[in-house]
């Protein structure tokens, strides 16, 4: 990856003032460009308010996320939680100190660290080892107004199969984390789907280590709320393991959905597949993508891949779309990034139109069949009818617009 750094100059004003120490200097005003180089720390006042001019925040509406950034616990019964799992599944509530809680997460900003002090018992579900779970969990979080913390704590143990999908509706001020640990052998998906009101603001640190021969499929779905900012950070710890990072988000007028996506290759022949895909349509639509791979010294062996995907329906709408990748070893299978941004495909159109089918029809079969191969990965039926039912949804309010 390529990292741009300033060249700050330093003038003196009179003879004799003494030496500036140039590399002092540099750090001083040089911003941390690689994700994995930013600082994490439990303290919220380590890291000071947002600004919009750090690194991390420089695409984001600071404006609109500043109830998130004030350092109070919210009132309690803010968003209710209604979970349905299996038996097999063990729920627990973690304090501090009580692992498998910050076993891996680090809070990197201001929301994730006041989320991590003010939650002061972390919910636990977790899959025992060699337990296959022959249906989902499904949590339902119902947000009634207000501001509220959370940190969640996943686990999947060794040899063990399933799925937890976190579902946020109603409105909230929701500052979130949610550690995830994929055991030796585990395969583990995770779906997290936003259909937040409008006036819903919720900013998201999900953080996932995956051990030896196990696979986490991350799926971030954001269909509603005013600002969504779900960051998503998978370290592929252990030989063998394997990450699939997917998205999908449709912003309308006036929404900002971001997501910033890091997947660190650290142990050696890890396999990455990560692929973004939003469409926006209306006035101040609003999708940042930003997307971080970084293979290590020792992820010998790696395949990676990573790819953003954004299809503007209407004029005023927005997409940032930046993949970084960074390579620490030489010895790897392939690693690759891609980004693409754009209107309709002409061609395509044509094509649909001149088989008889009308502009308004076929540009909603273009936009189907552009979403939809996200909808597919999710592995759960129920849940995708229902997501192709609202992008049809999103679609006809766009077009009565």
């Amino acid at each position: 990856m390529t990292t741009a750094t300033e060249s700050p100059t330093a003038q003196s004003t009179g003879a004799g003032t003494g030496h500036i120490d140039p590399a002092a200097l540099v750090a001083s005003v040089v911003p941390v460009q690689t994700r994995s180089e930013r600082l994490t720390s439990f303290d919220p006042a380590d890291f000071g308010t947002p600004t919009g001019r750090e690194v991390n925040w420089k695409l984001s509406p600071i404006t609109r996320l500043a109830p998130l950034f004030v350092d109070e616990a919210g009132p309690s019964g803010v968003i209710s939680v209604d979970v349905q799992a299996p038996d097999a599944v063990e729920q627990l509530r973690l304090a501090v100190g009580d692992a498998p809680r910050g076993e891996h997460f680090r809070p990197e900003d201001l929301p994730a660290a006041l989320a991590w002090t003010h939650e002061t018992e972390a919910p636990l579900l977790r899959i025992p080892a060699n337990v296959e779970l022959d249906e989902p969990v499904v949590v339902r979080l119902t947000g009634t107004g207000g501001l509220a913390h959370a940190h969640v704590v996943i686990e999947a143990q060794p040899n063990s199969r399933g799925t937890v999908v976190l579902r946020h509706e109603g409105t909230a001020n929701h500052a979130q984390n949610v550690e995830i640990i994929v055991r030796d052998g585990a395969d583990l998906t995770v779906v997290s789907v936003q259909r937040w009101n409008d006036a819903a603001v919720h900013a998201a640190s999900h953080q996932a280590r995956v051990d030896r021969d196990a696979k986490l499929t991350h799926v971030v779905v954001s269909f509603g709320g005013g600002v969504v900012r779900v960051n998503p950070s998978v370290e592929l710890s252990g030989p063998g393991a394997e990450g699939r990072l997917y998205g999908l988000s449709f912003s309308d007028a006036g929404q900002h959905l971001e997501s910033q996506v890091y997947l660190h290759h650290k142990g050696p022949h890890t396999v990455g597949d990560v692929l973004y895909k939003g469409a926006l349509q209306g006035e101040s639509a609003r999708s940042v993508w930003i997307g971080d791979v970084l293979i290590g010294p020792d992820a010998t062996g790696t395949d990676s891949y990573e790819a953003n995907r954004n299809l503007v329906l209407t004029d005023g709408a927005r997409a940032d779309s930046i993949p970084n990748l960074e390579i620490e070893t030489g010895d790897i299978q392939g690693a690759g990034h891609a980004s693409a941004t754009g209107r309709f495909d002409d061609e395509q159109l044509f094509y649909l139109q001149a088989r008889g089918i009308a502009e308004d029809e076929a540009r909603r079969l273009v936009v189907l069949g552009f979403l939809s191969e996200i909808v597919q990965r999710i592995g759960i039926p129920e849940l995708e009818t229902e997501l192709i039912e609202a992008i049809e949804h999103e679609l006809a309010e766009g077009a009565a617009a």
